[in-house]
């Protein structure tokens, strides 16, 4: 997974990154990291099933926050797949075994709202990503965290 996975956090952050040790290397880091590092990175749930695969990092342009990351799940080779809209809080990093956690059974996230790759929501909806965050236990990204 290259440099992106190098081994940091910063004192006294909220972590958000599971195996994250206290120095700061020089370069990208856990805490900063190019999403393209991040594409392709397996999913897992806390008991290590495999849920799927990142497939891309969706931001919200004007607020400068990441919205999402669109899991790709089942199918071979990419043919077939379901996509997922994941609420990017959802996600912990872990950095140890360079893969995401989503607290999630399988058959939950098989039960989830999807999409094909021919077929994607209109993610600015603010209805449908109320309704994905609910489904997932989190708070709407652009929500301020006292509004809970």
């Amino acid at each position: 997974m290259g440099s992106a996975y190098q081994d940091s956090s910063l004192t006294g952050a909220k972590p958000a990154i599971v195996g994250a040790p206290r120095d700061i290397p020089e370069g990208p880091g856990p805490e900063i990291m190019a999403a393209s590092t991040l594409e392709g990175d397996d999913v897992v749930n806390s008991k290590g099933q495999d849920l799927g695969k990142i497939k891309e990092i969706m931001i919200d342009v004007p607020s400068g926050r990441v919205a999402y990351a669109v899991l790709s799940s089942g199918g071979l080779l990419g043919i077939g797949d379901k996509l997922f809209a994941i609420p990017w809080a959802a996600l912990t990093l872990d950095i140890d075994r360079k893969c995401f956690i989503l607290d999630v059974e399988a058959e939950r996230l098989k039960a989830a709202p999807g999409f094909d790759k021919d077929h994607w929501p209109s993610m600015a909806d603010t209805t449908w990503a109320s309704e994905v965050h609910a489904y997932y236990g989190q708070r709407n990204y652009w929500q301020p965290s006292d509004d809970i």
